[in-house]
């Protein structure tokens, strides 16, 4: 059974709040892992937040900012699109579903295949990752939403 859910680490939306006492110059610290992430713009920074290549706290920094991002963008989605709602909901994650680390490494690695999209906002791209990764069944759609137009 498929069905709309948050990503599994909910949890870390508090935890991952990156204080922003460093300047960051657009997005060059991001991928050179130098100072505290503030923000990414790009599917390229988001990937390389989410699998970043440096070590020490900025790494750890770096990946709770990225479970940070994926936790409130799942979570939006499910606000938008609750469970047996009159929309149907634009990517359905199985239950089980995986967590949000395994996410954060799976749109990574779909960001480094799909170059194409690396300049274009990390929203875009990670609505697409979750659309391709995580397609709704057909029968996904609410019995009310249909029966009701």
């Amino acid at each position: 059974m498929r069905r709309v859910i948050t990503f599994t680490l909910a949890t870390l939306l508090g935890s991952a709040a990156i204080p922003a006492s460093a300047p960051m110059a657009q997005g060059a610290s991001v991928a050179r892992g130098q100072g505290t992430v503030t923000h990414v713009r790009t599917t390229s920074e988001l990937a390389a937040i989410c699998d970043p290549a440096w070590g020490g706290v900025p790494r750890l920094e770096a990946i709770a900012y990225c479970q940070g991002f994926l936790t409130g963008f799942g979570q939006y989605h499910t606000l938008l699109y609750p469970p047996g709602g009159s929309s149907r909901p634009l990517f359905c994650v199985p239950v089980p579903g995986p967590s949000v680390a395994e996410s954060g490494l799976a749109f990574a690695s779909w960001a480094r295949v799909n170059t194409q999209y690396s300049n274009e906002p990390a929203l875009d791209s990670l609505l697409r990752w979750a659309q391709g990764s995580f397609p709704c069944a057909s029968s996904s759609r609410s019995s009310t939403s249909r029966n009701a137009r």
